[in-house]
């Protein structure tokens, strides 16, 4: 084994004893889980809720009905793990307001679990058609949501500079994009009043967010040291 080989060696067995790097690889691994876990959850929700419209309805409509828990727990569980996701990407990072921003969609995610939104456009069966009557929980829910989400197109341009002054060029357009496509995608589906077309990109978006987050996890978590 050469010296350099040693040397590589010696330094991969520090950093895996290193407690402080084991505790920002933990924290951004709950980053490769969040979101992939909100989707796949939301999509096996709405497959097997009788009346839910993919096209049509937006998915925190599956927190209402006997079966609502489910996603409330989905959301809440989502929060909790981007909250700590947010911690490994500031310790990994070094960037305060890049955890600070992804703690806030964090908390917007439980806050849009714990204030459940109205139903609308028919789901749970048996509601009215259209936007229905907005009561209080079902205005804090909406208040939650843009609150987190305005915290994660945030963080995706604070931690785009971020890659760019590390030279990252490539991370840095990805993250943007993300940012761009997600804003664009809640300010059409927030003014649309429910368009197929808005649920869809939405959605869209959603997926989008969940490979960025997903692969920038694991992109910081080989990066860890």
């Amino acid at each position: 084994m050469t010296i350099s080989a040693m040397a590589s060696s010696a330094k991969a067995q520090t950093d895996k004893c290193d407690p402080r790097v084991a505790i920002t690889k933990s924290l951004l691994g709950y980053g490769i889980l969040a979101m992939p876990f909100y989707v796949i959850v939301s999509v096996i929700e709405g497959a097997i809720r009788p009346g839910f419209d993919f096209t049509t309805h937006d998915w925190s409509l599956l927190a209402n009905g006997h079966l609502g828990w489910i996603h409330i727990t989905n959301l809440i569980l989502t929060g909790l793990m981007t909250v700590a996701f947010a911690g490994g990407l500031a310790r990994s990072t070094g960037s305060a307001w890049t955890g600070r921003l992804v703690t806030l969609y964090g908390i917007g995610l439980i806050g849009a679990g714990v204030l459940i939104a109205d139903p609308a456009h028919g789901f749970p069966a048996g509601s009215a058609d259209g936007a229905g009557s907005i009561s209080w929980h079902g205005a804090g829910h909406m208040v939650s949501a843009t609150i987190g989400f305005a915290g994660l197109i945030a963080a995706c341009f604070v931690l785009a500079r971020h890659y760019s002054r590390r030279g990252d060029r490539a991370w840095a357009w990805f993250t943007r994009t993300t940012g761009a496509v997600f804003a664009l995608s809640f300010l059409g589906i927030a003014g649309s009043g429910g368009a197929a077309a808005s649920v869809l990109a939405f959605t869209a978006a959603v997926l989008l967010v969940t490979v960025w987050s997903a692969a920038t996890a694991v992109h910081e978590y080989q990066r860890a040291h």
